[in-house]
């Protein structure tokens, strides 16, 4: 039995710019942090032979074509053979459609419980690559790589997404006093509203290919804010940040009707005048989370629960992907 454990994320600048549809013209850069919230994947040999699947749903196949789940069809026709006898079983601390990363995050921990349920050697590169290609070549999904790659290596990283495909990954070199403070007054509420992200990524990707100058312009500065979101957390200065988070979502919302409601714009609202220096919703938008960089989190939290909105705490983790359990 094998058992891995992969990370969510946030995404903290430059959002929007891994997606082929701009970087492959002008290059993407973005920072992404992984937090202690994780999507679980067990790998279990059964007694008798099919593909068993406990998920969302639950799927007993005989064949690797019959699967439903698209992922791990898809990922199993990578990695197995024609005929598996496989059970997999995938449980997560937040559910799907939030904005936390989570079909990238699942697409890296069944690869890192298949290829060590095989005993072949884990690459973190090949993997967040494999992911990646799976979800945006072979899936058509209109998907960035953020996701996959936070996923696998964890931490506050800055990621530069080349022309060609390639990616370079470095670990942001941020002082403890600012993880710390990250960790402290960064604060995070449920909106109640999932969505697929592919469904308010589609238009981003149309509009980018065919070369619409606002949202080609709207994606460059937002590259723009990426760099200075980096330059912020390195000086340790959070309101600096926050403000840059703020003019960040400014533009976010900005690129497709379907990014925020009247709602998620009153919360934002009540955010900024009850002590927020900034915030956003996490992933692609439409729904999920609304994060907030403040130093003044009891009036902030007071606010957004007489909203009805309820805090998911968390704190960012520097491991990534791993295997916890290999019995």
């Amino acid at each position: 039995m094998i058992t891995s454990r992969s990370p969510l994320r946030l995404s903290l600048g430059g959002g929007g710019t891994d997606l082929p549809s701009f970087y492959e013209k002008y290059g993407g850069y973005l920072i992404a942090g992984s937090i202690n919230k994780y999507v679980f994947t067990t790998v279990i040999k059964p007694f008798t032979k099919g593909i068993f699947l406990k998920y969302s749903k639950i799927e007993k196949r005989e064949k690797i074509s019959q699967v439903n789940h698209k992922i791990i069809k898809s990922i199993l026709k990578n990695e197995l053979n024609a005929s598996p006898q496989i059970e997999i079983i995938t449980i997560a601390d937040i559910p799907s459609g939030t904005g936390l990363g989570s079909s990238g995050s699942f697409s890296v921990g069944l690869l890192y419980a298949l290829k060590s349920f095989q005993n072949k050697i884990i690459n973190k590169a090949e993997i967040a690559a494999e992911a990646a290609k799976i979800e945006i070549d072979q899936l058509k999904l209109p998907v960035g790589k953020q996701d996959q790659y936070i996923a696998t290596y964890g931490g506050i990283s800055e990621f530069y997404f080349s022309r060609d495909g390639t990616v370079k990954v470095k670990r942001l070199n941020l002082k403890q006093n600012m993880i710390d403070e990250l960790n402290d007054n960064m604060v995070m509420f449920f909106t109640g509203f999932s969505r697929k992200s592919s469904k308010v990524l589609k238009d981003q990707k149309k509009k980018t290919l065919q070369l619409n100058k606002d949202m080609i312009n709207n994606l460059k500065y937002t590259k723009e804010l990426g760099f200075k979101s980096k330059d912020a957390l390195i000086e340790s200065n959070l309101e600096k940040y926050g403000k840059i988070m703020h003019e960040h979502w400014m533009h976010k919302v900005q690129r497709t009707k379907s990014m925020s409601n009247k709602k998620i714009n009153k919360w934002y609202k009540d955010a900024i005048e009850n002590g927020a220096f900034g915030g956003k919703l996490v992933g692609a938008g439409g729904g999920g989370f609304l994060l907030f960089a403040t130093e003044n989190k009891n009036k902030l939290k007071e606010k957004m629960f007489e909203n009805g909105l309820t805090e998911t705490k968390f704190n960012f983790e520097f491991e990534g992907a791993k295997i916890i359990n290999n019995l």
